[in-house]
């Protein structure tokens, strides 16, 4: 069993780093993974693409996605979680620098497990990142693999 970890799928570096940053000053920066456009983020959790070879590996704990992607939006990969049977139940939260309510309820009705609008201040998007980092790799009880008993 591979040790949990978190996807981020963000395509802005300074957002990335930031990020990271922000992981590792709780110690969760080792245990995160990250994808730059929809496309990369199905590949790696359906295990296609450039990422075929980790097929076995586990789910990520958590998926940090923003929507505004190069490729295929936020919104569709969203979609596309929620349609397959491995992937329905896996928790996603929408961390994106949109306040569009159509933006907000498009993620709630896709299925997202949470919507976060990223801070403008560096001071607010850490502490933030840090918060959602520790509820989903330490509070968050999810349930067994696939959802059965």
């Amino acid at each position: 069993m591979t040790p949990r970890r978190i996807l981020l799928v963000e395509d802005n570096p300074q957002d990335e780093m930031l990020t990271l940053r922000s992981l590792g000053k709780v110690n969760l920066a080792n245990q995160v993974e990250v994808v730059r456009d929809g496309q990369q983020a199905l590949d790696f959790l359906f295990h296609e693409g450039e990422f075929a070879a980790q097929e076995g590996v586990d789910l990520p704990a958590v998926v940090l996605l923003d929507l505004g992607l190069p490729k295929i939006g936020g919104l569709d990969v969203l979609k596309r979680l929620r349609q397959d049977e491995r992937t329905r139940l896996l928790p996603v939260v929408i961390l994106t620098s949109s306040d569009e309510e159509q933006d907000r309820l498009q993620s709630y009705l896709g299925g997202a497990n949470s919507y976060v609008r990223k801070p403008v201040d560096f001071a607010q998007f850490a502490e933030t990142v840090a918060r959602l980092g520790i509820y989903w790799m330490a509070v968050n009880e999810a349930p067994a693999r696939g959802g059965r008993p």
